[in-house]
């Protein structure tokens, strides 16, 4: 059984930054791209960011250049820093393993102060 545990949410002001992981357990992330995803209540949740096995990496237009997806496969864990964070950004955030068979992680609040 497949589990993703994303932490490191939490309460910040406008132009701070915050660092998100998603740990994995049950089976290695080594061979899967992974990635965040956001959703605020009452909207589909969107794209953030990805990073295939081998290190390649993309990202929403929203968060080029403020936002870097990456992985750590010894500790089998995936991170995403948030840099000059903005309101917008205020969401709930997912960790997803990519697959035949997808998994999510249950998600990790972010909050941005004005």
């Amino acid at each position: 059984q497949v589990q993703l545990v994303e932490s490191g949410g939490g309460l910040v002001q406008a132009g701070g930054s915050l660092r998100l992981s998603c740990a994995a357990s049950g089976s290695t992330i080594s061979p899967n791209t992974m990635g965040w995803f956001r959703q605020v209540p009452g909207k589909q949740r969107e794209f953030v960011a990805r990073i295939t096995s081998g290190g390649g990496t993309a990202y929403a237009d929203s968060v080029k250049g403020r936002f870097t997806i990456s992985r750590d496969n010894a500790k089998n864990t995936v991170y995403l820093q948030m840099n000059s964070l903005k309101p917008v950004d205020t969401a709930v955030y997912y960790c997803k393993r990519f697959g035949p068979t997808e998994y999510w992680g249950q998600g990790t609040q972010v909050t941005v102060s004005s």
